[in-house]
């Protein structure tokens, strides 16, 4: 009967039966077709945008080595990658409930009966020995255990995409602080040379003070310059010391000593010209959106388990084996023992405990509906901003650069004038804080463009690299 039994269940194998899940049909994105300001390139492309490795993006070989460091050692994204594989694993635990499940044993049972109660008035020891294999199987003729399969395996899909959101995230929080030590230092050196240049005049004024040449204001004057540059730079060593340590926490770990020399500030060149009239198609490429759109579909796929909970669900289960009173005939003889029950359960009132699941499946698929069109919403606010502010950006790094260049000629003119006799000290002063603070402020600007670029490279998913059109 062993044979049978495994007739049997392989025939619950090869059942096949329908799955009520819906079909699945990806929301429209409630968005625009493009974003309005989409380039400054004149050659525009008929092709999709395709993803660009950020060792491509960003060129600066320190930069590169940090971020390789953070993929490695970051516990955000440690946390995430964990995160996938219990996923992972809660994947193959539900997969496995489409197969026959098999369990063997073996026991050895040592009895006494009563002498009272036997009928032949005489108590006995006996002695049982078996060895048995038991399996059953849930025939899944309306697919429900499928339906809980492809659900935890969207849940899995959803699971990678998270890791590779975080990990897209990482990579431009580390090139944000790597950009703003950079930027730092060179507002550091700026203030170390105006520091410098203010310190002289307030040594000459200082002198001519003493020899009665100069006023009292004036010494005032070149001395609170000194001070606010002081401080200028003591906020710049401070906002140094703080990026410093945020890096090495992305990075997992303390600076290494071997790192590459990296680029200047100025010389960094992040790659700055979009393909015109980016399709906003490119955001169904960026991780949460599809970590949103794996949800949906786990959704979608519970459905099917809710519905499939009004039919009736068929188990098989059965054992074979063999059983004697000798353990030396455990193996010969007529021992063999089997046994076989299918069961087939349904329900009949339950109060409305399966239609209230059901309509709870529901609720949630148009939850994870709403979620999918809001993270596409705000994936293409992001981008749309993005884009507004680099055009606002360029003409204010412009009017700054022309801000700086009058304000250097007018520090000149009035150097030149006041060593003349034309004008006061005080006026040099002024002009000498004004060209500081346009100089602070270039470097400022210079910052946001070049943030701007990594912004627009994480909220379009990595890229925007056009792809060749064949013919």
């Amino acid at each position: 009967m062993s044979k049978n039994l495994v007739i049997m269940l392989g025939c619950g194998l090869v059942l096949g039966g329908c799955t009520f899940m819906p079909k699945y049909e990806r929301p429209t994105a409630p968005i625009q077709e493009a974003w309005l300001n989409g380039s400054s390139s004149t050659n525009g492309t008929n092709g999709t945008a395709e993803q660009m490795d950020w060792r491509e993006f960003f060129d600066d070989p320190r930069l590169q080595q940090l971020i390789a460091i953070a993929l490695k050692n970051n516990r955000d994204l440690r946390v995430a990658a964990l995160r996938v594989e219990e996923a992972r694993a809660q994947y193959r635990i539900q997969r496995s409930e489409l197969f026959p499940g098999a369990q063997g044993g073996a026991s050895l049972v040592r009895q006494k009966t009563s002498g009272v109660a036997t009928a032949f008035g005489g108590g006995t020891i006996l002695n049982t020995y078996s060895v048995d294999v038991g399996a059953a199987y849930e025939v899944d003729l309306f697919g429900r255990v499928r339906s809980l399969k492809q659900e935890a395996l969207e849940r899995y899909f959803a699971s990678d995409e998270a890791r590779k959101s975080v990990q897209m995230a990482l990579v431009s929080q580390v090139a944000t602080e790597y950009l703003t030590q950079l930027r730092l230092r060179e507002a550091k050196a700026i203030a170390n040379q105006t520091l410098q240049a203010v310190q002289a005049s307030y040594n000459l004024i200082q002198k001519s003070f003493e020899a009665g040449a100069a006023s009292e204001l004036d010494l005032r004057t070149a001395e609170g310059q000194v001070q606010t540059v002081k401080v200028a730079s003591a906020s710049f060593l401070q906002s140094l010391a703080e990026s410093e340590n945020a890096l090495v926490v992305l990075i997992g770990q303390p600076l290494p000593a071997d790192l590459p020399t990296g680029k200047a500030f100025r010389d960094q060149s992040l790659l700055t010209d979009l393909p015109l009239g980016i399709p906003s198609e490119v955001l169904q490429r960026r991780p949460d959106i599809l970590a949103a759109e794996h949800t949906l579909k786990a959704a979608n796929a519970d459905i099917g388990a809710a519905r499939a909970a009004f039919f009736p669900k068929i188990v098989l289960t059965g054992s074979a084996g063999t059983a004697s009173a000798k353990l030396g005939d455990l193996f010969s003889g007529p021992s063999a023992t089997w046994s076989f029950s299918p069961q087939i359960t349904f329900p009949i009132f339950d109060i409305g405990s399966t239609r209230s699941k059901l309509d709870i499946s529901k609720i949630e698929k148009s939850i994870e509906i709403a979620n999918y069109e809001k993270a596409i919403q705000n994936a293409f606010r992001e981008v749309a901003n993005g884009l507004a502010t680099r055009s606002i950006l360029d003409d204010k790094l412009r009017a700054q650069e022309l801000l700086l260049s009058a304000q250097q000629k007018r520090f000149d003119l009035t150097t030149a004038r006041y060593k003349q006799g034309v004008d006061n000290y005080v006026d040099v002063l002024l002009a000498q804080q004004d060209l500081f603070a346009a100089q602070q402020n270039l470097l400022q600007y210079q910052m946001a463009r070049l943030l701007n670029s990594v912004t627009l490279f994480r909220s379009l998913g990595g890229g925007w690299k056009a792809e060749p059109i064949h013919e």
